[in-house]
């Protein structure tokens, strides 16, 4: 594929996708999901990576829908692009954005500017969230006359609570990396200058493991983080336990040990 609205550069073991729509502060459009779907499964597919950091060019990480590609050419009778209207939150058809995250190796997003509406909901279930002070943060989708997208009703209550996802919703104020930090929006908050670095570290210190344990630890947190049964909580857990104990990698980790030396995984 080949690439209009977004950049795809590796620095192994870490990707690097950057939104790449400046003169729109990175706007969305249903192409950008598809190419940012295919960037992942590339880096996916590729063993040297062990995770993958998206972020944006210029000034803005994404400042939401590009209102006049997306909303003004739906209450124009034209779909936006790949059948949005019988897809995910108006996402192209058969695109399962929520599936293809949490499935995939670990994720950072590098908030370097706005992040508005779906700049927001399509990184709330990433792994870690690392805002510069730079970043804003809206919820904004009362404003719009629409509501919120990407099962974020879900996970912004998983990050910042029950009141504060609410407040942020109902007023669809803008947050700063700092405070987006204090209410754990962010995982972190550093200097803009200081961003990439950050999450190139937590993406170095990640890719340090297993790329097995690592995909099953989210598919872990994904389903046990809610699960009220936890009989099933610890048969899922213990499901995955089994199935490591046979794995290479498992006989790396206690053999590295052994050896006082670093485990190697990839």
């Amino acid at each position: 594929m080949t690439y209009a609205t977004i950049k795809y550069d590796t620095q192994a073991p870490v990707a690097l996708i950057t939104l790449n729509r400046p003169e729109r502060l990175n706007a969305w459009m249903p192409v950008m999901s598809e190419e940012m779907a295919h960037a992942i499964e590339r880096a996916n597919n590729d063993k040297s990576i062990g995770a993958i950091v998206v972020t944006g060019e210029g000034r803005g990480f994404c400042a939401g829908a590009d209102i006049e590609h997306t909303f003004k050419s739906r209450i124009d009778g034209d779909d936006p692009g790949a059948d949005t209207a019988r897809g995910q939150g108006g996402l192209p058809r058969g695109l399962d954005w929520i599936g293809l995250v949490r499935s995939s190796k670990p994720l950072i997003a590098a908030v370097n500017g706005p992040a508005v509406g779906i700049g927001v909901t399509m990184i709330l279930p990433f792994d870690i969230i690392v805002a510069s002070e730079l970043a804003k943060f809206g919820l904004v989708f009362v404003k719009m006359g629409i509501v919120p997208e990407l099962a974020s009703s879900h996970y912004l209550v998983s990050r910042v609570g029950w009141g504060k996802a609410s407040e942020l919703m109902l007023t669809a104020r803008l947050v700063d990396g700092r405070e987006a930090h204090a209410i754990r929006l962010a995982d972190y908050v550093t200097p803009h200058e200081g961003l990439l670095p950050k999450a190139y570290e937590l993406g170095k210190a990640i890719s340090a493991n297993p790329d097995p344990m690592l995909r099953m630890t989210k598919d872990l947190l994904s389903k046990n983080a809610c699960e009220q049964d936890m009989t099933l909580a610890q048969k899922r857990e213990t499901d995955y336990l089994r199935a490591c104990w046979v794995t290479p990698e498992h006989k790396e980790a206690v053999q590295a040990f052994l050896d006082k030396r670093p485990a190697r995984f990839r």
